[in-house]
């Protein structure tokens, strides 16, 4: 099963900006574009007060009519200008933003695809999803704020330092002295910021993943009226969520609240220092409101700086969540050098075999037995015995704890894994269709097959009969799951879509234990054909399957209790000869026959 990260018990919250940033190395000239246009606006930003303290000692001070003129129409050429630059910039910052989130979310599905079968037994669908969408939009949501905004906030912070001690050094530091205070909140709050947003994130995908497995099962819900108790299971992840998003709420509130206290604190101090400097004559009044300009700009820049740290924070706990995941190595891997397939004869051989799930007790011990080409092999046993696991290893879904797998004399971990699971097919008893068209569902066994080719697999499989009476024909879209058709019309698309891989090896999962007997006539002949010179493996609980094999082989708790021909198994005591009169007393004749 694939192994989890070991990264400690936190991420580094730098490392973790790196690694998000990393996704925005193809587009570092969109992102220098979008922020050398917010600079330039920012720039225009930090020309206003010294306009405005021009206009009141100058202009106003003196009557120059003017001055007033041109100092008004250059104040609006700037902020004209200021509000294209500033579109443009969000503009670029946002489109740019989007797709380093949508390159990351593909990364994130792709990385699902590459892991191994175990590592889905382990998770919830819900929180996949979760960190799929929503952890990845909380990091689309503050990614362009950190580039953008943070660098403006940055720029117009030291811009309106450097003015602000230019007019009057020691009112300067009456504002300068929240700095360090609403840096050491910043990093207080910001570690409290980040396990509060990881928390919300964990919460909300409980909400996911109840949602999505009541709305996956609402035929068995509405069958056994839980409607109610859904509602209720999933106001309960609601409310945890509440409760916990509240939390951070609480934090973040308490947070921004103290820096725009030390905001005002500092805004007073100007006001009574600054207007004292008037009295004496040192100051002027433009002068003095300027500085309350530069001040109030230091003071909000720094306020959302904080802020941004603190979105920042929460944000690293999405992103810890994901790169989590990206870190989740697979067991199930390709070894280097790994051996291409050509031709395949479909000679399987399991040599010493054993497998358990992680850590757990043996569910395969030591099944050794050969396969020959052609071969159609049933596999039988009680409930729990192993037949879906041992048909899951040669796939590699899994591979085996101990001993090999051979396919022609090659071992399967040698082989290239999509050369390997090219030459397979797979028929369930549960098969899985996509919300498409029935054509596309067919054509998902070999992409690049023509639409002749799928109607011939279709013909085959004894489905186009159907498939020609649906609303759309070979266009009609089943539905998620395909619900708008029947089992035996779903049975039926599946084998169609096997046969359409033309795969050397079949592999048949209780194929149709629950098909009626009308559908299940027409789904053997489609299995007949589909079976001709492949090897197959299939477990079954029909004797007409069993019958048909060239070899049974039977489990017991994981071991090869035998390995033969039904005729030769059924004629000596043991378990097969007891499941097949347990379980197939409808076949007595044959049994006797058998025997005989």
């Amino acid at each position: 099963m694939s192994t989890p990260a070991t990264n400690g018990d936190r991420f580094d919250q730098w490392a973790l900006l790196r690694r998000i940033f990393s996704f925005a190395v193809p587009y570092r000239g969109r992102l220098c574009l979008a922020l050398l246009l917010t600079l330039v606006g920012a720039s225009i930003t930090l020309v206003l007060p010294l306009g405005i303290r021009t206009l009141l000692d100058d202009a106003l001070a003196n009557g120059d009519r003017d001055l007033l003129h041109l100092l008004g129409a250059g104040l609006l050429i700037l902020f004209v200008l200021r509000a294209i630059v500033g579109f443009f910039g969000t503009y670029v910052m946002q489109i740019t933003s989007e797709r380093m989130v949508i390159d990351l979310r593909q990364r994130l599905y792709r990385h699902y695809q590459c892991l191994d079968l175990g590592f889905f037994h382990q998770r919830r669908v819900g929180d996949l999803l979760s960190r799929l969408d929503n952890d990845t939009d909380s990091i689309q949501q503050t990614v362009s704020s950190i580039v953008s905004s943070t660098a403006v906030n940055l720029f117009k912070l030291v811009g309106a330092i450097v003015l602000m001690v230019t007019l009057d050094p020691k009112l300067s530091l009456l504002v300068l002295f929240m700095a360090p205070a609403a840096t050491l909140l910043s990093r207080r709050f910001g570690m409290l910021l980040h396990d509060a947003s990881r928390q919300v994130q964990e919460r909300l995908a409980d909400a996911t993943s109840a949602a999505q497995e009541a709305l996956s099962a609402v035929q068995l819900v509405q069958s056994y009226d839980r409607g109610d108790h859904e509602c209720q299971r999933y106001g309960r992840t609601l409310q945890a969520f509440f409760e916990t998003a509240k939390r951070e709420v609480k934090i973040h509130a308490f947070f921004t609240s103290l820096v725009s206290f030390l905001s005002v604190l500092s805004t007073i101090a100007i006001f009574w220092y600054g207007g004292s400097q008037v009295l004496r004559g040192a100051l002027q009044v433009g002068d003095v409101v300027a500085f309350l300009f530069y001040s109030q700009m230091i003071s909000q820049n720094i306020g959302l700086l904080a802020e941004q740290y603190g979105a920042v924070s929460r944000m690293t706990g999405s992103a810890e969540r994901i790169f989590e995941l990206l870190d989740t190595q697979p067991t199930v891997v390709e070894r280097p050098g790994a051996r291409a397939l050509d031709a395949v004869a479909g000679k399987v051989s399991f040599e010493g075999v054993s497998f358990a799930y992680g850590d757990g007790e043996l569910v395969l011990a030591e099944v050794d037995f050969r396969v020959e080409p052609g071969w159609t092999v049933a596999l039988v046993g009680r409930s729990g015995a192993g037949k879906s696991t041992l048909l899951r290893l040669l796939p590699r879904l899994f591979d085996p704890t101990a001993g090999r797998i051979l396919l022609d004399g090659h071992d399967l971990r040698e082989l290239r894994l999509a050369d390997l699971r090219s030459q397979l097919a797979f028929v369930s008893q549960e098969v899985q269709l996509f919300a498409t068209t029935v054509r596309e569902n067919i054509r998902y066994g070999r992409l690049d097959a023509s639409d002749a080719e799928v109607e011939a697999a279709a013909r085959l499989a004894n489905a186009d009969g159907f498939i020609r009476d649906l609303p759309q024909g070979w266009e009609t879209e089943v539905g998620e799951r395909g619900v708008k058709l029947s089992g035996g019309q779903r049975q039926r698309i599946a084998i169609a879509r096997a046969l359409l891989r033309d795969a050397a090896i079949l592999i048949l999962d209780e194929a149709t234990s629950s098909i009626d007997t009308e559908s299940e006539a027409a789904i053997q002949e489609a299995l007949d054909r589909l079976r001709a010179n492949r090897t197959t493996f299939v477990a079954a609980h029909r004797l007409s399957t069993v019958l048909d094999a060239d070899r049974i082989l039977v489990l017991d708790g994981g071991r090869v209790a035998a390995f033969g021909r039904h005729q030769d198994l059924v004629a000596r005591p043991g378990l097969y000869r007891r499941l097949v009169r347990k379980h197939f007393r409808g076949h007595a004749t044959a049994l006797r026959e058998a025997v005989a």
